[in-house]
């Protein structure tokens, strides 16, 4: 076996790789944005690899990869499983693993080939060894960058896998370059994060946005709005003709016109499973994923902004969509309804960069 030096040549969709003793650390959010965060929250989630997977180009029929991962566990919910790997082989899911200290895949054909390990997209993995029984080299990036922002839905919860959450799975039918910056809990709009979008290059650019200010109930509308348009000026600053989508909640039926804040539905939790509840009263200037909708069309059309589009998250998963993929715990979508957002956003993906 030959020890492959862990480098950024081979690490995608990752903002920032940082050296630890323990090993090579993933982020998704540079240093600068991860010190002026105050939300533990957040810094668990975007340490968390969503999208991040280690690419190249090898005959190898043996590959073995060792990391560390730490997992995370919330009082009175059941424990979660181990983190999925996902072996890609010329961009089609080939193996999967699960392992307490790395992964091991071997039988791999022995002709050149383009390899993705997807690392778990709900767990902090850090990177310490990779080897192979032939030598390795960089593969070509696609010709397209996607840059992406979201919820916990964009990061992957409910999803089996790395490579099937909804933002992998478009990404791979449309045949670009993923960056996910999906952050669980934390679409909320932070400077720091339209910071990031705006330094990071991209050819196409989308924030999902909504279904966090409301469970987290952060704002009202009178703050809402101007926040959105000083998030996306932030991201204009770096990317002034990029195409950029703004893309709407999708829909969740407690909190469709049941304000904020979310919280866990504890009943459940006492029967072992975990499901969320809306405990916000209607009131002035309260936000639901309904006035969401309606506020960010209104912000884009007022932009006047040629290269800027609106995408109505009921496109993506709407109330017929709940009716036969219903969400599991009353908040993200299954691991089937995670494709099918996926191969819609695919083919806007597609039809937004021929745009």
């Amino acid at each position: 076996m030959i020890d492959i030096p862990l480098t950024a040549e081979l690490v995608r969709g990752a903002l920032e790789l940082e050296r630890t003793e323990g090993g090579l650390v993933p982020h998704r959010l540079p240093a600068r944005a991860r010190a002026q965060n105050t939300d533990p929250r957040l810094a668990m989630a975007e340490a968390q690899p969503a999208g991040v997977r280690l690419r190249f180009r090898t005959s190898a029929r043996v590959i073995e990869l060792d990391t560390l991962a730490t997992k995370v566990e919330y009082p009175g919910a059941p424990p979660r499983p181990d983190g999925v790997y996902d072996l890609l082989v010329d961009g089609k899911l080939a193996a999967q693993a699960t392992a307490p200290a790395g992964v091991r895949f071997a039988d791999l054909p022995g002709h050149d080939k383009d390899i993705e390990i997807w690392l778990p997209h709900n767990e902090l993995t850090t990177l310490v060894a990779l080897r192979t029984d032939a030598p390795v080299s960089p593969s070509p990036r696609a010709d397209r960058v996607w840059l992406h922002h979201g919820s916990s839905i964009s990061q992957g919860s409910n999803a089996i896998s790395p490579s099937t959450t909804w933002t992998a799975v478009a990404a791979l039918a449309a045949g670009v370059e993923l960056v996910n910056l999906g952050f669980s809990g934390n679409a909320l709009l932070d400077p720091f994060t339209a910071r990031a979008l705006r330094d990071t290059p991209a050819d196409l650019i989308s924030v999902k946005l909504g279904i966090n200010v409301v469970n987290a109930d952060l704002m009202r509308l009178r703050a809402f709005g101007p926040a959105v348009h000083g998030f996306l000026d932030t991201i204009r600053d770096g990317h002034p003709d990029t195409p950029l989508l703004v893309v709407s909640p999708l829909y969740c039926p407690i909190h469709e016109r049941t304000p904020g804040p979310g919280d866990f539905d504890h009943e459940a939790l006492a029967s072992g499973f975990v499901r969320f509840r809306a405990t916000g009263e209607p009131g002035p200037g309260k936000l639901t994923l309904e006035v969401i909708r309606e506020e960010l069309a209104r912000i884009v059309a007022q932009r006047e902004d040629p290269n800027l589009s609106y995408l109505d998250g009921l496109a993506l998963y709407g109330e017929e969509d709940f009716a036969d993929l219903p969400l599991p715990d009353a908040l993200h979508p299954s691991p089937a309804a995670h494709h099918r957002i996926g191969a819609r956003f695919a083919s806007l993906v597609l039809d937004f960069n021929r745009a």
